[in-house]
């Protein structure tokens, strides 16, 4: 498992080749995938069972969200044994068949890496609460008081203070997210060798890197000062006073020993904070999932109107951030989203195969390593909740409680807005066919979030079957991506900015003197585009349906269409 010898460094022109530059990468939700044992969750067994949906996409990274024991309070982002597979999940015998397989059609596995907080059931907090002086003390991150007074303003990101009293040593420790997720202090040398331990495990064990959750929150500053709402807290979290020290240290210990893969995720950074995360020259992580894409749908808290040339802005500013010595990620949705198809494209039924289709070309076609989320590939939509029992999300209990403590009683006004933003939107339950329970469990079971009652049209056998669905599309589009360096290396040029309805950008590669123009329709006309008398034409290499074509020096794209041509 040792890293080959590096390749030569690039100059300040060139981009350096890697192999998780040139990968697709499908990320499963275990929980949600399909269930082999008939008790209403997802396992590792029942992604096994399916690893040829993911290989016929032309995959070649699936992206695994954690699988180890764990409370559940919050789906598994709270850990109690990071060397252990969830009962709820199968056993470690059942991992290793799942990384064989997944070896054996070609493809690698990265698994997330939860390491700014432990669950509170972990060995080392309960050691660390019996006492003061108790020998795990200081892996966890405490501040003396009195039970009315919490150390500073800080909120956590489940609608409740980022402080709990531990009456039992008299002290308040830190979360920021649920009590039950009580912060590292990686200040504590002993605190990263643990966790550089747990992931030279799960690298001897095979596996080809990781996703790194909430990695920018990892250092805090000593002081602890109040942010009294001066920043979104996510911003006034990231980037804290160590953490470049912190991850260089990681790459020293433990990555640079193993051909492995990075992707962090990047909730608070800017694009120049995420810039100096990911460039090489700086030895920190490979990637970082930069959330203005996803942020620049929401004003404070809510969704608000978002027009094309605002997305486009988002695009451009990723893609030239980071280029040469960096790397960026592409992604419309994941495990903490609603669904892509419902915040982007057009999920009306008329609509949804073909919008689908056009949020997966540009996916596909973007600068930086792509990204596809379970179910998006066979345009699965939100859920049509009608009651907040129905969700499962820590999140939706926590601030509805919030709500109530401020006087709110009916909670109608929350559940529209949790139709529209929640993310178990994303989390339910994935749709192989039209039987019952949509083939993710037994008949007879109850899944653990319910199924969409679209399932009966919207599954992936069904998917498979029609020759003109987004799955085809996908399958199509990694070998395009395959076949063409410069959707890989090439630079990202936007030639319709304030267009707003057509998506137009060339990606060119002045090395290989290659390079694709993709035109991409966000709405429901016919329309046209004028190609500049510069741009010369070799074929199309890929069109979303025959309603997308050239003629006479024109693009013309059918509503919810797109065509990728050859330069």
């Amino acid at each position: 498992m040792h890293k080959p010898p590096p390749s030569p460094e690039a100059d300040d022109t060139a981009i350096a080749r890697a192999w998780w530059k040139e990968a697709v990468v499908y990320q499963v939700y275990p929980r949600s995938f399909a269930d082999s044992d008939g008790d209403g969750v997802g396992d590792l067994a029942g992604i096994t069972a399916h690893l040829d949906h993911i290989a016929d996409l032309g995959v070649d990274v699936i992206w695994l969200s954690p699988h180890y024991q764990s409370p559940f309070v919050d789906n598994g982002y709270d850990i109690s044994d990071y060397r252990a597979v969830s009962p709820l999940f199968g056993t470690m015998k059942d991992f290793d068949t799942l990384l064989a397989q997944v070896k054996a059609r070609g493809m690698k596995l990265i698994i997330d890496l939860v390491v700014n907080h432990t669950s509170d059931q972990h060995a080392w907090f309960a050691d660390a609460r019996k006492s003061r002086t108790a020998e795990k003390r200081d892996f966890y991150i405490w501040r003396d008081g009195t039970p009315d007074a919490p150390p500073n303003d800080w909120q956590s990101f489940f609608s409740t203070p980022a402080w709990t009293w531990d009456d039992a040593t008299q002290a308040w420790y830190l979360h920021l997210f649920a009590r039950e997720q009580p912060d590292l202090n990686w200040d504590n040398p002993a605190v990263r060798e643990e966790v550089y331990d747990i992931m030279r495990f799960w690298l001897d064990k095979g596996v080809d890197g990781f996703r790194m959750d909430v990695i920018p929150f990892i250092s805090k500053p000593a002081d602890l000062p109040e942010n009294d709402k001066a920043l979104p807290w996510e911003q006034f979290y990231a980037e804290g006073p160590k953490l470049h020290e912190y991850l260089k240290e990681m790459r020293q210990e433990v990555l640079d020993h193993y051909d492995c893969m990075t992707v962090g995720e990047g909730n608070g950074l800017s694009v120049e904070q995420m810039g100096r995360m990911v460039d090489a020259r700086r030895g920190e992580l490979d990637t970082i999932f930069q959330f203005d894409v996803i942020n620049f749908l929401w004003g404070r808290e809510q969704p608000r109107t978002w027009t094309l040339p605002e997305f486009k802005r988002v695009l451009r500013d990723q893609s030239v951030s980071v280029r040469p010595h960096g790397w960026n990620t592409v992604f419309l949705s994941n495990h903490d989203t609603p669904r892509a198809l419902n915040r982007y494209g057009d999920p009306d039924p008329a609509w949804r195969q073909a919008s689908a289709k056009v949020l997966h070309t540009l996916i596909l076609t973007q600068p930086g390593t792509p990204y596809i989320y379970q179910g998006d590939e066979l345009g699965m939509s939100n859920y049509p909740f009608t009651a907040l029992d129905q969700f499962d999300d820590i999140a939706v209990r926590q601030g509805w409680a919030k709500r109530q403590a401020a006087g709110e009683t009916d909670p109608s006004a929350y559940l529209a807005e949790l139709n529209i933003v929640s993310r178990d939107h994303t989390r339910t339950p994935m749709q192989w066919d039209d039987g019952p329970n949509a083939g993710f469990t037994q008949s007879g079971v109850t899944p653990w979030l319910p199924v969409h009652p679209d399932h009966a049209t919207i599954n992936a056998k069904a998917a498979w079957a029609d020759p003109q669905s987004a799955c085809h599309a996908i399958a199509k589009l990694t070998q395009l991506r395959r076949d063409t360096p410069s959707m890989v290396y090439g630079d990202y040029t936007d030639l319709a900015p304030d267009h707003p309805e057509l998506l137009i950008y060339r990606r060119w590669l002045a090395k290989e003197n290659e390079g694709a123009l993709v035109a991409l329709n966000f709405s429901r006309k016919t329309l046209t585009w004028e190609l500049p008398k510069s741009i010369h034409i070799q074929g199309v290499a890929y069109r979303t349906d025959n309603r997308a074509n050239v003629d006479g020096g024109k693009i013309k794209l059918g509503g919810w269409s797109g065509i990728v041509l050859a330069l």
